[in-house]
């Protein structure tokens, strides 16, 4: 049981200039005991309102240095403060608010929302087990105009679809990664720097001037998990799902003019969607 969807702003201030971190947090618990549940005994139940004013308080004391040390600090604290609870894990994800720049300069104390795909972390642990930290990305929406196609796949009476190599791939992605042994992690470097997102948009988009050719959506999530494995050491396992949007080109032949893909509808529904986990070799047989 726990506490979903605590939303705040922690704000934080270094002289005139201005830090905005705004999360939404949902953290639940597993007890030792499930006496709440069989007996109605509630003498080790911990609020669901507590655990609101504990997150809160959390980032009062601590701050937000990254969003999966605060997750981190989460679950020390439910750990190392109740000896009832015998396993907790929380998520974070993190508003796209990024610090306004006006004509290359950075503005002290104001900021626009960018769309550019939600940060998200989770980190659990058990008693007497390890901390365990997942990161990712989710809501973060591609399109590629060309360069894509689906060819030679299988066929029977049901099949209606007609081979394409030229048409638009687009998707919502969500991907997730694991890390090995995180103790002395920076976080935000394996954000920034190493530039996890950077490497999805690589591998979805190809070089800039050419791009490269997507046989399928499937590969393509494998190209982007191969990407984040070779380029990123710190990620061991990584699941990826992409959740399709079609595009038919509408027919104007009966108002008299030929439409070359020039003017498309999408498919909302029903939507196809494909998902890979991958992970390197000595991690996934541990």
């Amino acid at each position: 049981y726990g506490k979903n969807t605590i939303k705040f702003l922690r704000l934080h201030k270094e002289g005139k200039k201005h830090f905005v971190k705004e999360v939404e947090v949902c953290t639940h618990l597993r007890l030792t005991s499930a006496q709440e549940y069989l007996d109605g005994n509630n003498s080790l139940v911990i609020p669901t309102d507590t655990i609101k004013n504990i997150v809160l308080v959390l980032a009062k004391k601590h701050g937000i240095p990254t969003i999966e040390q605060f997750a981190i600090d989460i679950c020390k604290h439910f750990m190392t403060t109740f000896c009832q609870v015998g396993y907790v894990k929380t998520y974070v994800q993190e508003v796209p608010w990024q610090r306004l720049h006006e004509n290359g300069v950075p503005h002290i104390h104001s900021f626009i929302y960018v769309p550019d795909g939600i940060r998200f972390c989770e980190a659990e642990q058990c008693r007497n087990g390890p901390l365990v930290v997942f990161a990712g990305i989710k809501d973060l929406k591609l399109m590629k105009t060309t360069q894509s196609g689906f060819e030679g796949f299988y066929k029977n009476e049901h099949t209606t679809l007609p081979e394409r190599n030229d048409r638009i791939l687009c998707g919502e992605l969500f991907c997730k990664w694991s890390y090995g042994d995180c103790k002395d992690f920076d976080f935000d470097c394996i954000w920034y720097k190493n530039k996890v997102r950077e490497c999805i948009l690589e591998a979805f988009a190809g070089p800039p001037d050419c791009g490269e050719y997507s046989p399928s959506y499937q590969k393509t999530v494998n190209s982007i998990q191969m990407c984040i494995l070779s380029k990123v050491s710190q990620v061991q396992v990584i699941e990826v799902v992409l959740n399709n949007t079609f595009y038919n080109v509408v027919d104007m032949t009966n108002l008299g003019l030929i439409n070359d893909k020039e003017v498309l509808v999408p498919v909302e529904t029903p939507y196809g969607s494909c998902a890979c986990t991958l992970g390197r070799k000595k991690f996934l047989e541990a």
